[in-house]
């Protein structure tokens, strides 16, 4: 289902992901339109934990657009208050409460996304390296950025949010954010087969998300591509990275 609701289907998928407990790539969704249960395991508040979570909406997002009936559940042990309240300024949407939903809805899958070195019983295990401690975030900071500087490594990577990784996502939003209100006044075009292709493989590759920004940075510089095709490309790669790509539309030029 949704993070926030019952499940929802659309095209189905084909993600596949690492197993952490055997290294292996399975199927994400192995049994067409069975559901998967996308459980996220927040030991705290820090941005560690936030991190965690936020692998874990990407994976909805990308088991969603895959057609995949998804339910995202969250397994925290304590700070459920300021966790949800950082979760939610990260733009990462409502799991339900693991706490209120019972045994389970039958699911045919259960991915649980954890703390690297965590090992709950059961189901395929997708970890998620630490945010190292740097400069720290400052005051002010647009949650996009942050949101932005988390994604562009791998999850099996650590993270340094140090003022030079901040200063490169701010940066690449900011720029993103103005195309994209400019390519909207543009006549609209499809967007190119070869880019949907190399989106959907870069996150249906174990969810590879610095490939996905890859592809934007191809489509943003391309010559052969029309305006209108890059802003339907961002637009709909944007539904998983989650960025409000689009905020700035209808701006002034």
């Amino acid at each position: 289902m949704p993070a926030h609701g019952r499940p929802h289907a659309y095209a189905r998928s084909v993600l596949r992901i690492t197993d952490a407990r055997t290294g292996d790539l399975v199927d994400a969704a192995p049994v067409r339109r069975g559901l998967t249960r996308v459980e996220a395991h927040a030991p705290g508040s820090g941005t560690g934990s936030l991190r965690t979570l936020l692998v874990a909406d990407v994976l909805v997002r990308a088991l969603e657009l895959g057609g995949t009936p998804v339910w995202g559940v969250l397994n925290a042990a304590r700070e459920h208050a300021e966790l949800r309240a950082g979760a939610e300024s990260l733009g990462i949407r409502p799991f339900e409460d693991r706490r209120d939903v019972g045994p389970g809805l039958g699911e045919a899958q259960v991915l649980n996304v954890v703390p690297e070195g965590d090992a709950p019983p059961g189901g395929v295990l997708v970890a998620v390296a630490a945010v190292r401690p740097g400069t720290g975030v400052p005051d002010g900071t647009d949650p996009a950025v942050l949101r932005l500087a988390l994604l562009a490594r791998r999850r099996d990577e650590p993270v340094t949010l140090d003022t030079a990784t901040l200063s490169e996502a701010r940066t690449t939003l900011l720029r993103w954010r103005r195309a994209v209100a400019d390519w909207a006044r543009r006549p609209s075009r499809p967007i190119p087969d070869e880019a949907r292709t190399r989106l959907r493989g870069a996150w249906e590759d174990d969810l590879d998300v610095p490939a996905v920004l890859r592809v934007l940075a191809w489509v943003e510089t391309a010559p052969e591509l029309p305006d209108g095709a890059r802003f339907e490309t961002y637009a709909h790669a944007d539904r998983l990275l989650g960025l409000d790509l689009t905020r700035d539309l209808g701006s002034p030029a």
